[in-house]
């Protein structure tokens, strides 16, 4: 099997009528399906103002504005119940936000505890709610579309829920107040919007059946929630959630959040040049590490803020909290090696648990070890409610959720793609787990692989990375899902350097010498032996590479990131 693969070039007929674009710009259009002019404009530059939808075209929109307008206007008691993640904290923002901003101040923001509570609306929640703060109407963000027990429960008690989510729904819906979610009915024209992207178009409706004396044009200063959660959470970055993460950029960019600004500050990062590469590698893991480690409401506080003070302890404490994830995950892949070197010959498919772990970290030791022993990866631990929850991912040749799903009993739920997943396993299972994933990936055989071979969009030289090159790329950003980083090969490039830098060596650098603005190629977590090819300097070599570039410390770096090293 080819280790990649080359997309055409643009004929002559396909790009007549982008002729007037650069030429590699035309290239990653139309590998993209953008073959118009039109097409082209509206990709490169979406409008904000035509090309969102109608809100009230999702299910229930109608409904759910009428509630909670009478809520507002009998002052009653409102929760904002949000998942805890980096989708669900942003999106408690928005809400947040906008009670605020037209002076309702009768509602409390609840998210649950993803250690001890899990994910959704319970009845167990419900009840807390409604000892604690009695309200009258609950508004789920990114859960509840699936939770009939919970909705039901809190109908007898005479709370009305409003859901909004973008999560599939079951074959009926929760007996709730009004379901809000793209995924349910025909009527909505995008599919695809994430949950602060579908509280985003509930505010947009709020606002335009309302009689508030909002700014025109106010709820714009909200879409740096949105664009965090819509780069974040791994939505397609297509139709309507190009435009909101296309404009929760440039808000990002000039945010006023103190929070956020802090932040940004800590890690050395520039606001003014902020790209989905840094919600990714900045934001986005701060904000989840408030729920992996301790209470979500600190990430949820971090932003919503307006003091400066407040702001400040917030962010040390999640940096705190980031630093503390790392250690504990580092613990863990530890605890792993010492494991592993007791063990003769590794299984195929390697599992390993341990209660005292926590489920919201073991997918990122996981990630690791996959890359590490070039093998599927299961690990488990034990939730706050004693029940056995893990994380798997593949090593690229073998899906896990094929082997999951070749495997007759042991788990209570599983899902997930051919990449990565998650489960909860039946107790009486979890010592037997391995065994039964290992004759589940041997009965499959073959069927158990899968083979991603990744598609090229150019083949370049490094002297053509100038500044043209570089302006017509970042017209195709935010990447994402559905809209991938383009990736490139470089043909019989010839290292001048190869290291292995960073605290404990486990990054590698490549050197060349080139006229070209990417001088240095690198990779983290991974080894020059680990590629397909060992680099060797003065020895040409194929590279293939993403293009970034990166503000760090007051510098723009344009550098190549390797994700594989090939044979010439």
């Amino acid at each position: 099997m080819p280790s990649y693969q080359l997309k055409p070039l643009v004929s002559e007929s396909e790009g007549i009528e982008l002729a007037s674009l650069h030429p590699h710009l035309t290239q990653l259009l139309v590998n993209r399906g953008i073959t118009t002019l039109a097409e082209a404009k509206s990709f490169i530059a979406p409008s904000y103002d035509t090309e969102l939808h109608d809100p009230f075209l999702l299910h229930d929109m109608e409904k759910a504005v009428v509630r909670i307008l009478l809520a507002i206007q009998n002052n009653e008691k409102i929760v904002i119940f949000s998942d805890y993640d980096c989708d669900g904290i942003p999106g408690a923002v928005v809400l947040h936000d906008f009670f605020t901003a037209v002076g309702f101040s009768n509602f409390v923001n609840v998210i649950p505890h993803r250690h001890y509570d899990g994910f959704g609306l319970s009845a167990k929640a419900v009840e807390a709610m409604r000892a604690e703060h009695n309200p009258t109407l609950i508004i789920t963000i990114d859960c509840g579309t699936t939770d009939h027990e919970a909705v039901e429960f809190a109908g007898e008690d005479g709370i009305d829920v409003i859901i909004t989510d973008h999560h599939q729904p079951k074959a009926t819906l929760p007996s709730a107040y009004a379901v809000v979610n793209p995924a349910v009915g025909s009527t909505y024209p995008f599919s695809g919007l994430c949950g602060a992207g579908v509280v985003f178009k509930l505010v947009q409706a709020l606002i335009a059946r309302g009689t508030f004396t909002l700014p025109v044009g106010a709820e714009k200063w909200w879409l740096d929630m949105v664009g965090i959660a819509t780069i974040a959470d791994m939505v397609p970055l297509t139709g309507e959630n190009r435009v909101l993460a296309h404009y929760g950029l440039k808000v990002l960019r000039k945010s006023r959040r103190p929070g956020l600004q802090q932040l940004l500050r800590a890690q050395k990062a520039n606001q003014a040049y902020l790209t989905e590469d840094d919600i990714g590698f900045t934001i986005g893991p701060r904000i989840n590490a408030a729920s992996r480690m301790d209470t979500p409401e600190d990430a949820f506080l971090m932003l919503a803020t307006k003091d400066e003070g407040e702001a400040g302890a917030r962010v040390a404490h999640l940096e705190k909290l980031n630093l503390e994830r790392k250690t504990a995950i580092s613990l863990i892949t530890k605890d792993i090696h010492k494991r592993l070197d007791l063990t003769e010959v590794l299984p195929d498919i390697l599992v390993m648990g341990n209660p005292a772990w926590r489920p919201s970290l073991v997918g990122l030791a996981a990630n690791k070890l996959a890359e590490e022993h070039n093998r599927p990866v299961f690990l488990w631990g034990r939730d706050g409610n004693g029940d056995y929850k893990g994380s798997c991912r593949s090593n690229g040749v073998v899906s896990v959720v094929r082997v999951m799903e070749a495997m007759p009993r042991g788990f209570k739920e599983f899902g997930g793609h051919h990449f990565s997943g998650g489960f909860t396993v039946e107790e009486e299972y979890i010592h037997t787990l391995s065994d039964l994933l290992q004759e589940a990936y041997l009965t499959l055989g073959e069927a158990a692989r899968f083979k991603e071979v990744p598609a090229v969009d150019l083949e370049l030289r490094l002297d053509e990375i100038d500044s043209s090159f570089l302006q017509a790329q970042a017209q195709c950003a935010p990447f994402g899902m559905d809209n991938p980083k383009p990736l490139y090969l470089f043909n019989n490039v010839v290292p001048t350097a190869v290291t292995a830098f960073g605290k404990t060596k486990e990054h590698t650098k490549l050197v060349f010498d080139t006229a070209g603005k990417a001088r240095e190629a690198i990779a983290f977590f991974k080894l020059p032996s680990q590629f397909s090819v060992e680099p060797m300097v003065g020895q040409k070599l194929s590279l293939l590479a993403h293009v970034e570039q990166s503000f760090f410390m007051g510098r723009l770096d344009t550098r190549l990131r390797i994700v594989d090293i090939i044979s010439t």
